[in-house]
């Protein structure tokens, strides 16, 4: 149920903009992240600071798209969000010598450092990898080929996270195993 409500909103999105337009479907996608948010919220009683940054992300460029009638604000809103998140865990790990993902995941998760630090270096690659790729799309094809690169651009993150759980599997001990299961509702 988890993914489906994690891909209802961009799902909602592609479907708008067939039947309508850029706008219609920037419309729907700010309702639909709103309602994935309260979902969310309603499911773990809190919403993680990368549902905030997103959801504000998203009804910020929304709102710029709808009230100045101009689609290039939506189509940059990816390349901003990945951008921002790369160049903060890349700051992060090498400047201040702090890693977020262990300090978001370390309670639900023991892993040792170095591999908490290539974990930590592989999302600064993938974030920028994401936000430059948006990039490419957003400047060197039309609107509908970019919403085209939206909906079937889910691969990407759906490769990386299997790639980030095969990586990590071998490292996890019996009791994290057990939570990892648990939370993902596998027995």
């Amino acid at each position: 149920m988890k993914i489906l409500i994690d891909f209802f909103p961009i799902l909602l999105f592609f479907g708008a903009y067939k039947v309508y337009d850029i706008y219609v479907g920037t419309a729907v996608l700010m309702g639909a992240t709103v309602l994935q948010m309260a979902l969310i919220y309603g499911i773990d009683r809190k919403l993680q600071a990368m549902h905030k940054i997103t959801l504000v992300l998203i009804l910020l460029f929304g709102t710029l798209t709808l009230v100045l009638q101009d689609d290039r604000f939506i189509k940059w809103k990816p390349t901003v969000l990945y951008a921002a998140m790369s160049i903060a865990l890349a700051i992060a790990i090498w400047a201040f010598h702090k890693n977020f993902l262990k300090l978001l995941l370390g309670s639900q998760l023991e892993l040792p450092d170095a591999v908490w630090h290539r974990l930590n270096v592989a999302w600064v690659v993938y974030t920028a990898f994401m936000a430059a790729i948006n990039s490419y799309v957003v400047l060197n094809f039309s609107t509908e080929a970019w919403v085209s690169f939206k909906l079937w651009g889910y691969a990407f993150p759906l490769v990386f996270l299997v790639g980030q759980g095969i990586y990590i599997a071998p490292h996890i001990q019996g009791d994290d195993a057990d939570k990892v299961a648990e939370k993902e509702g596998t027995p």
